[in-house]
């Protein structure tokens, strides 16, 4: 008959096993899906360092597979149902892509809405809870942001005044700014931000509004030569709202303690941090560009373009109140919800 000791380190061996393969039973791999190259901001400054920290604080039970430059397939208008359907566990990317799908959001994607990405990201969080849960109610969010706002980038000409637009074929990245660039007299064209390099090198476009934050990672400096941003007195020309999500039976499939550990890790919080992170990029990736291939579009002149494109606000109020919400209400509240967080 074996000794006790034995028996003993028999019961240990057998124990680590079983503990280590109910460890390993509990791991969470989390297909994370997004439209930019590695290289960007949203995948190096974003994306990887919150799994990093998702990672940490499961003790390594929630680890990421991150896909960028939509390795696992599809278009980025196709990413929102991807995770929604549960063909990769989270998706970073413009729901406004998916054009006229998600209304109540577009109210900060309208011409001079914003000033600051940090606070209009927080402005954003909130006002989906409050505002818009039933837009996004099939998936679990984990945070909302936007850019620093999108200036033109253009080929061969600077743009100083509204009729310097006139005839131009310029990238828009959401409808409402399709709107606001058609009010302005160019021949709006929209894209996603991955085909804007090819639509610049093939001449389709003569110019694209981008924030400064993407540029390296599509080489849009490399292919424009001239940078036209408002004064800085004046709101943001436009900004893009930006969803990070997660598959919602996938969230709800997670033991209590892991659940706590994505929460943790998503809200207002999480919203602002990528906020202030694409504001900083903004700054950060302006240098790339000479100093005098910028030219700033005076206080004066972008006074006038927000009267002209104040009918690309009035027409969003009335779409959205045609489909049985107070359009108004939804600008006035999303407005205070920026004033309240510091504009």
């Amino acid at each position: 008959m074996p000794c006790r000791s034995a028996l003993l380190a028999i019961f240990l061996l057998y124990a680590a096993v079983v503990g280590s393969r109910l460890v390993h039973a509990q791991e969470i791999i989390l297909k994370i899906h997004h439209p930019l190259p590695p290289t960007s901001t949203a995948h190096q400054k974003m994306l990887t360092p919150w799994c990093e920290k998702v990672a940490a604080q499961s003790q390594q039970r929630i680890k990421c597979q991150i896909y960028p430059a939509m390795q696992l397939g599809g278009a980025p208008p196709q990413l929102y149902d991807q995770v929604k359907d549960g063909v990769v566990d989270a998706i970073w990317t413009i729901p406004s892509y998916s054009a006229g799908r998600f209304p109540l959001i577009e109210v900060f994607e309208l011409p001079f809405m914003t000033r600051d990405a940090e606070v209009a990201s927080k402005a954003v969080w909130d006002y989906v809870q409050q505002h818009a849960p039933s837009e996004f109610k099939d998936v679990k969010l984990l945070a909302f942001h936007v850019h620093g706002g999108g200036l033109f980038h253009m080929v061969n000409k600077p743009i100083k005044q509204a009729a310097d637009l006139r005839g131009l074929k310029v990238r828009a990245p959401t409808r409402q700014t399709t709107k606001m660039l058609a009010a302005l007299g160019a021949a709006p064209v929209g894209m996603p931000v991955p085909q804007v390099a090819d639509a610049l090198a093939k001449g389709v476009i003569d110019g694209a509004l981008l924030p400064y934050e993407v540029m390296p990672a599509i080489k849009a400096h490399e292919l424009t030569k001239f940078h036209s941003e408002p004064d800085p007195s004046q709101p943001r020309l436009h900004t893009s709202v930006f969803i990070f999500a997660m598959n919602k039976t996938k969230y709800e499939a997670l033991p209590g303690q892991l659940k706590q550990v994505i929460d943790a890790n998503s809200g207002l919080a999480l919203s602002a941090s990528m906020g202030r992170i694409f504001g900083e990029a903004d700054a950060t990736n302006r240098k790339l560009v000479p100093a005098a291939s910028i030219n700033v579009i005076a206080k004066e002149e972008i006074e006038r373009w927000r009267k002209t494109t104040q009918s690309v606000t009035d027409a969003w109020v009335q779409e959205v109140s045609a489909k049985g919400v107070d359009g108004e209400a939804l600008l006035t509240a999303a407005r205070a919800l920026i004033g309240r967080y510091g504009e």
